[in-house]
């Protein structure tokens, strides 16, 4: 088998610096979102006045495609464009920044007050004994 000079060692070629860089490129360098981290399982739709939206690169006008379609979680963005979800946490933060997408919280709410309720120490302690209770009772 003959090797080609010009082809560095497996995993060095092109697809090693593509996917190196790409993601780089897409986010404009950036590791951040300005506005926040999401969770994988959040789910997003599109606004309607995001079909009229020109000039994007190919990455965001996929997520407002698909989004645009149906409910869709940023764990099936990163599989559908095959980017790291961080990347695509930052692109659908973009998005949403522009009004054109929505984002659907995955925080619970507290329905006796109407707030968020994950970071409430009395919930948080609540379901720890819960828990503590269920692990004991085996």
């Amino acid at each position: 088998m003959t090797e080609n000079p010009n082809q560095g060692p497996p995993g060095v070629g092109s697809d090693a610096v593509t996917r190196t860089v790409r993601p780089y490129a897409v986010t404009g360098g950036r590791v951040r979102s300005a506005s926040s981290d999401l969770p994988l399982e959040t789910l997003v739709s599109a606004r309607p006045e995001a079909a009229q939206t020109r000039g994007l690169p190919p990455e965001k006008r996929t997520i407002l495609a698909s989004a645009a379609e149906n409910y869709v979680s940023i764990a099936e963005f990163s599989a559908l464009l095959k980017l790291p979800l961080g990347v695509v946490r930052i692109l659908v933060s973009d998005l949403s920044d522009a009004s054109l997408l929505t984002i659907h919280s995955t925080t619970p709410v507290d329905v006796h007050t109407g707030h968020g309720g994950a970071n409430s120490p009395a919930l948080s302690l609540s379901v720890l004994e819960s828990v503590l209770n269920g692990i004991s009772a085996l």
